[in-house]
């Protein structure tokens, strides 16, 4: 009983900080605060950021082998008046990540920053800031991203370590849209009709079908899955899983994505 008070009083102080910050804000405050605002108000990852590593582990099941995978998260950058507010930004992003290489990129349309994390054997992480030259307010989002080919438990334990928890709260000041989405190979002990395997792949996820387009050697399910937290807005039933097929015809090799709430790789 003690531990469970000791808990909710912390709870109630870290909401406590959240309400003084909102209330301190104002307009005239400075670029260098939007790194000063986050609160590590816990020790888990957010709702959605665990969504790859349930594809992963479903997808393994099927005996699919996996061979691409990503992982987004976007926010939109809010409260930057001007471009020169928003390259003062991408500055103190530069401090927080000097160690990545960056490069800029402007043309009449738009304005973006990029930055490249060091070579791993396990995965690249990547770091866009970009906006379209508009009137102001700005409109600017950031994204950030992780992607590989082999899947593990040293890829799967990235994703609930420190270094990624620390990166999501150095880069998004609320609550950013993440994307997660896997591409394998099916079995080649396998055999399966597309239907067949489509029907598999939306029980396993526990998901209802929503719209489908179906052809011989190809078919894309659109589908609402209680597994993900995700969706997409204005969307009917809550769609947040998409499931994509494709046949090489017979003897040839069966690709499988899946995405939620999209899917964010080529197949």
């Amino acid at each position: 009983m003690k531990r469970k008070l000791t808990l909710f009083l912390y709870m109630i102080s870290i909401v406590s900080m959240i309400l003084v910050v909102m209330g301190n804000r104002t307009t005239d405050q400075p670029i260098q605060s939007l790194f000063q605002e986050v609160v590590h108000a816990t020790e888990n990852a957010p709702k959605g950021s665990d969504d790859l590593a349930k594809i992963g582990t479903t997808l393994q099941a099927e005996h699919i082998l996996l061979s691409d995978w990503s992982f987004y998260a976007r926010e939109q950058v809010n409260g930057l008046k001007s471009e020169q507010e928003l390259q003062a930004f991408a500055k103190q992003l530069q401090k927080q990540f000097s160690d990545w290489e960056w490069s800029v990129t402007n043309t009449s349309q738009k304005w973006e920053v990029t930055a490249v994390s060091p070579t791993s054997k396990n995965h690249q992480e990547k770091l866009q800031l970009m906006a379209t030259h508009t009137k102001q307010p700005v409109n600017a989002y950031i994204v950030y991203s992780v992607s590989g080919k082999e899947w593990n438990q040293s890829q799967e334990a990235f994703f609930t370590s420190d270094q990624f928890k620390s990166r999501l709260s150095d880069i998004f000041r609320g609550k950013p849209t993440f994307f997660s989405c896997m591409k394998g190979v099916v079995s080649d002990k396998i055999d399966t009709a597309l239907p067949t395997t489509v029907r598999n792949l939306l029980s396993v996820f526990n998901a209802k079908e929503i719209e489908a387009l179906k052809e011989e050697t190809f078919m894309s399910v659109s589908a609402s899955s209680p597994m993900f937290t995700g969706s997409i807005d204005n969307q009917k039933d809550s769609m947040n899983l998409q499931i994509g097929i494709r046949s090489e015809g017979l003897g040839g090799k069966t690709t499988v994505v899946v995405g939620t709430p999209l899917i964010t790789i080529e197949y």
